[in-house]
């Protein structure tokens, strides 16, 4: 009987894709004009998709993970506090990404890619505040206005879960459609090689071994701001409001880590995560709810893949963002956790995201594309150390606080 063939990863295509494209691009260096009339093209065409995507889905999904917060309301003060833990540790994840990415950012380079327009977005701290709400429903998804669309999905949500009985209906035709943008999103996900192959047959003729090099520089920063975060905000916040010592909580939680390493996947490393936090002394039932809420909603190692992407991507294009479009990407990459995680490619979307709430071309993704594997493997460690930390703080909080009623 012969073997069935085993499948290539999506992952594994899109490396590929990008090797090729990396060597085909390599023969065009030089003599590019084929490359920009005949591959780029269909490259445009991916991110189109990309970008066409994009609204849809950060709506439908931020709609559904607030409606199914419901839950929340039943263990009271423990889901209002792993809400704001897991916010707070994501907006600070993402400062630490842009930091690092600002440091670094002059070894990355400029490269001549402009041929996208880009308008510089000068607005102050408190027009940045104001834009946020917006005056018109449909116009900030038809302009892609994300921190708009994020405050409008938001609203809705909200509005669903308060109608109660007669929020029912529109909550079962937004679960429809979500599903039904879901699957369109695997389809665009899928044909993502051949757009990889033909950006980067694109990028390398034009560009030249200069990417190559600013690829390693990138990856190398987001791991760093990984390391970073792990050691620094998750030892402060588990020693300090959970009274556990870091290095016990580092060692128990070694398996866990080194699972959700290789499969870069916070929900299948759910199970043995849950294992970990109950062998250091956390507690059952608030593990068996801030864990896979955290699956769902917690994004640090996301947040600072963004920070450092976004970063990369700008320099690449020769821009330099203000300040007002730094704090945009900490609201957007914050407020768009809730709604994101947990869905294939969400990564990828999410940083579409953030580039369109401060004008830089969604067509420089392809750039990092190809080894997105390797953020991923240490983005998605990172995530399921922050869901861990949250349950072992928590239950250190509800052992204090039986304690305090006991008396």
């Amino acid at each position: 009987m012969q073997k069935q063939k085993k499948k290539l990863s999506l992952a594994t295509k899109i490396f590929i894709a990008m090797v090729l494209g990396i060597a085909v691009g390599i023969a065009f260096i030089g003599k590019p004009d084929f490359t920009t009339d005949y591959l780029k093209p269909f490259g445009n065409i991916f991110i189109n998709l990309l970008k066409f995507i994009v609204v849809p889905i950060v709506v439908l999904s931020i709609i559904d993970g607030i409606i199914s917060m419901k839950d929340i309301r039943k263990v009271g003060a423990i889901g209002w506090k792993t809400v704001v833990y897991y916010l707070f540790t994501t907006a600070f994840a993402v400062v630490i990404g842009l930091a690092y990415a600002n440091l670094f950012k002059n070894s990355f380079g400029a490269m001549e890619i402009t041929d996208l327009e880009y308008t510089a977005n000068s607005a102050n701290f408190m027009d940045t505040i104001v834009n946020i709400f917006p005056s018109n429903l449909f116009a900030p998804m038809v302009n892609s206005t994300m921190l708009q669309v994020i405050v409008i999905a938001i609203l809705i949500g909200v509005g669903i879960l308060l109608a109660g009985e007669k929020g029912e209906v529109a909550s079962k035709v937004n679960e429809s459609f979500y599903a039904v943008f879901m699957k369109i999103m695997s389809i665009i996900i899928e044909v993502s090689p051949i757009g990889v192959f033909c950006m980067m047959v694109w990028v390398v003729a034009n560009q030249g071994p200069q990417v190559l090099g600013s690829l390693a520089k990138v990856l190398l920063v987001a791991y760093l701001g990984y390391i970073t975060h792990m050691v620094v905000v998750y030892s402060v916040t588990v020693g300090v409001i959970g009274g556990v010592s870091p290095i016990k909580f580092f060692k128990h939680m070694v398996p866990a880590m080194i699972f959700a390493f290789s499969s870069t996947s916070s929900v299948a490393t759910l199970p043995i995560t849950m294992e970990c936090v109950e062998n250091m002394g956390g507690k059952k039932d608030i593990a068996s709810f801030v864990l896979p809420l955290g699956a769902t909603i917690n994004m640090d190692g996301t947040a600072i893949y963004m920070g450092v992407t976004s970063i990369f991507i700008a320099t690449c294009y020769g821009i330099s963002l203000t300040v007002p479009q730094m704090i945009s990407i900490i609201l957007t990459a914050t407020l768009a956790s809730v709604g994101t995680a947990g869905v294939a490619g969400a990564g990828m979307i999410m940083l579409a995201m953030v580039l369109e709430s401060v004008n830089i071309p969604v067509a420089g993704i392809a750039l990092i594309m190809g080894i997105d594997r390797l953020f991923d493997m240490g983005r998605t460690t990172l995530n399921i150390v922050g869901d861990a930390s949250c349950a072992m703080i928590l239950s250190s909080l509800e052992d204090k606080k039986a304690a305090k009623n006991g008396k």
